[in-house]
């Protein structure tokens, strides 16, 4: 995996007791699931960043990057 790979996955946060355990983006109460979601809704990566200025554009990268991952796994 490469190191910029690694530094996505690093953005990817689960802990108990936040979001049900959900992965998260660093720890925010903002799920990888809302991600994926709202770039399935149509929206693109300026308007969500626009509308929910806590993420950052590699956030969505990592979400993306992370949901790929574990399809593979599937």
């Amino acid at each position: 995996m490469a190191q910029e790979q690694i530094e996505l996955f690093d953005r990817i946060t689960s802990t108990d007791g936040l979001m049900g355990g959900k992965p998260t983006i660093r720890g925010l109460r903002f799920p990888v699931s809302d991600i994926l979601e709202l770039l399935a809704a149509g929206m693109n990566e300026e308007q969500i960043l626009e509308e929910h200025p806590v993420l950052e554009k590699e956030d969505i990268r990592s979400a993306l990057l992370y949901s790929a991952q574990k399809v593979n796994e599937a």
